[in-house]
């Protein structure tokens, strides 16, 4: 990955990484980064189908790296370092990664429980006018999002 996507500067930020090349890919790529620093992380998105698709990523994308993960509401959930997530109800990890189309509606109160949040857009010309709808819904909340060019 180009930078470090754990990297930051203070603030309640929300970090967009841009031009990725696959977002499910990529999002497994920063949670092992995520874990490979001891951090804890809950991927969000309300698209069932593209947190299906993260679920058997996260068990098959490296054959050197075990990411366990649990939907949030699981009973394993307080013992499992990795949640999967629809809603935007939970807290309790260090990193929130989304994997959204719109923006989350209740942002500005929900991204302050995480110490870091990165909204993934991938290269698609429809995902980066949805991501840049994103940011600026995020920037009007009053938060502070930071655009970080990810190197194909």
């Amino acid at each position: 990955m180009a930078g470090d996507p754990l990297a930051t500067d203070g603030g309640q930020a929300v970090d967009f990484h841009v031009n990725v090349d696959h977002a499910v890919g990529y999002a497994c790529r920063v949670v092992r980064k995520v874990r490979s620093a001891g951090l804890t992380v809950l991927v969000h998105s309300r698209d069932t189908a593209r947190l299906a698709r993260l679920d058997q990523a996260l068990w098959t994308f490296s054959v050197l790296d075990f990411l366990p993960h649990v939907d949030a509401g699981s009973p394993l959930a307080p013992q499992t370092p990795v949640w999967l997530s629809r809603e935007t109800a939970a807290t309790g990890r260090d990193v929130l990664v989304l994997l959204e189309d719109e923006p989350v509606p209740n942002c500005r109160e929900w991204f302050p429980h995480f110490d870091r949040v990165i909204d993934i857009v991938s290269a698609d010309e429809d995902d980066l006018a949805r991501g840049r709808a994103r940011f600026r819904a995020y920037r009007d909340a009053g938060l502070a999002p930071r655009r970080h060019e990810i190197a194909a």
